[in-house]
């Protein structure tokens, strides 16, 4: 879901995210994504994902942001995206309608499951 709103660092996302995640219109649950357009080629984007909350980033929620931003005729078809964890570049192409996506790919968690420590 995107969501267009005039500032969205004061979106209380935590809670807001939260309830509309897991609304019985969507039975499988969504992520949620805030807006704030700055221009046809810039926007601010905050991020609520179904099952992990808060995140620093999303691609595919930055990519859907682009679609979102030409279809309502809020942004140009190329953006720069500014997330919490760092600013992304999109363009959703007219010639082949793919969406592309620049930006950082950055390790922020690594872990171990041992399923006999899982009982």
């Amino acid at each position: 879901m995107v969501l267009y709103c005039k500032h969205v660092d004061s979106i209380p996302l935590e809670s807001l995210g939260a309830f509309l995640e897991c609304q019985p219109i969507f039975p499988n649950r969504i992520n949620v994504h805030f807006v704030q357009v700055s221009g046809p080629t810039e926007v601010t984007m905050r991020t609520w994902e179904r099952g992990s909350g808060i995140t620093l980033a999303c691609g595919t929620g930055a990519c859907a942001v682009c679609v979102a931003g030409v279809l309502t005729g809020r942004t140009g078809r190329r953006i720069v995206a500014h997330l919490p964890g760092g600013d992304l570049e999109l363009h959703w192409s007219e010639q082949d309608n793919h969406v592309f996506l620049t930006g950082p790919a950055v390790e922020v968690f690594s872990g171990e499951w041992r399923p006999d420590d899982a009982a």
